[in-house]
């Protein structure tokens, strides 16, 4: 293949490398690759692709844990520098964008005319509008705001044999046609290659407020954030960290959480009503907590959320760690943390589990030691229990994070034999060479 190439295609060691892996810490082996100036140039490269049936692995910033971005031979197309905010419109409260601009830019950008662009995955300063569309992303907010999907109201899609399509809308509603946006919202690049997107905007929020709660169990905490639902509150962030999580946090930042409890919740309301929400929140949860502590200015609330996003830098302090995302009905959540627990003492292995605990979202962190190639066979089977156990409770496999290459079995027993093969039937009438990220999804 090397010696036929599209234009622009590179070999060189040196670039080839860094696009060769995902933070999945999947690995493969791309023949060349291509950092795409234009559309025409996208479209150029899988005209060349679709006929000469090559794959073509669309990439962003590569921050995906699932191997979604990860090469299987043939050329990885890098989206990265097409990173344009075209327009954002204040009045129809909408962003025209290039798939490769940063998510965190997006938000700042439509900061400056008081608005919010609302999925907000923990890789936002890095990672991009094309692989969050690619992936379903979500974020802390996603328990009010939703997932990426919820903020896509159109896209504009290179398919494989290069023709480029409009799918959606940018008005508020519109029902014309087969809700081709949702469905390639998601499909990791399985479908066709998104190069941009028409996305909504909402009015950025004037109050927020900020609580944390220490119990002295995790199953309080879950059930102290299940009874938030029960009451009809709706916070805008609802997170929980278990206590090996505060324990590995306390020894890597210096602290004292553990000291005090078995697990933290964080919770953050917003909106006019924030107050009146907060004070709900607070005596929800104050018959069960060890304390409550409320925040009523930026700088207070910053250090209340301080141990959610230390959570991640600290467990990978200690050593390596494979980041699991499984998501459970909101009334399993304290069954999930509890037998997660179990299942870390059954195998011998650390699990820390952290949650979006406001949709069932839980990310069990499993580490190994920093000298091992390869995770441990005690780590894949604690992993392989954790899925069985999202599947037991009605769960999902994957809430945000993408099936990629390292689910594509699980994704099989959740959805079964029926509905895999409507997804092939899918794929054949968009890929019908099955050139795009293959081996990927399903």
């Amino acid at each position: 293949m090397t010696r036929d190439l599209p234009a622009r295609a590179v070999t060189a060691p040196e670039l080839l490398a860094p696009r060769r892996a995902d933070r999945s810490g999947a690995t493969g082996e791309p023949d060349a690759i291509v950092i795409a100036q234009s559309t025409e140039e996208v479209q150029d490269v899988l005209r060349w692709a679709h006929a000469r049936g090559v794959p073509v692995v669309p990439r962003g910033a590569g921050t995906g844990l699932a191997g979604g971005a990860v090469p299987v031979g043939g050329i990885v197309l890098d989206l990265s520098a097409l990173n344009a905010i075209e327009r954002i419109d204040p009045v129809d409260q909408i962003a025209e964008v290039q798939a490769g601009v940063v998510t965190a830019d997006l938000d700042h950008a439509a900061a400056a005319y008081g608005l919010l662009y609302t999925p907000d995955p923990a890789s936002a300063e890095i990672s991009t509008i094309g692989g969050n569309i690619a992936t379903n992303a979500g974020g802390m907010h996603c328990v009010k705001y939703g997932v990426t999907r919820d903020a896509v109201l159109g896209l504009d899609v290179v398919l494989a044999d290069g023709r480029r399509i409009r799918t959606g809308r940018r008005t508020a509603k519109g029902v014309a046609g087969l809700d081709l946006t949702s469905l390639l919202v998601g499909s990791e690049g399985t479908l066709g290659v998104v190069i941009g997107a028409t996305l909504r905007l909402l009015p950025r929020p004037e109050r927020v407020a900020t609580l944390a709660a220490m119990f002295p169990t995790v199953r309080a905490a879950a059930d102290a954030c299940v009874e938030l639902t029960r009451r009809r509150v709706r916070p805008s962030l609802l997170e929980l960290l278990d206590a090996a999580t505060l324990g590995v946090i306390d020894r890597v930042q210096g602290g004292t959480l553990s000291h005090d409890g078995g697990a933290l919740v964080i919770a953050q309301v917003d909106g006019p009503g924030s107050a009146a929400q907060i004070e709900a929140v607070e005596a929800a949860f104050t018959p069960a907590a060890v304390w409550v502590r409320t925040a009523g200015d930026p700088a207070t609330a910053e250090s209340l959320l301080a141990a959610r996003r230390l959570a991640l830098p600290s467990i990978e302090a200690e050593g390596k760690a494979v980041i699991e995302d499984i998501c459970v009905p909101r009334s399993r959540l304290a069954d999930a943390v509890v037998r997660i627990e179990g299942i870390a003492q059954d195998h011998g292995v650390g699990i820390y589990t952290f949650a979006h605990a406001g949709d069932g979202n839980l990310h069990p962190i499993i580490t190994y030691d920093r000298e091992s190639a390869e995770p441990p066979a005690s780590v894949t089977a604690a992993a392989e229990e954790i899925f069985a156990l999202a599947l037991e409770l009605g769960g999902t496999v994957t809430g945000e994070h993408g099936v990629g290459l390292l689910k594509r079995e699980w994704l099989a027993r959740e959805v079964g034999a029926d509905v895999l093969e409507l997804y092939r039937a899918v794929k054949q009438a968009f890929d019908p060479r099955a050139i795009l990220n293959p081996g990927k999804g399903f």
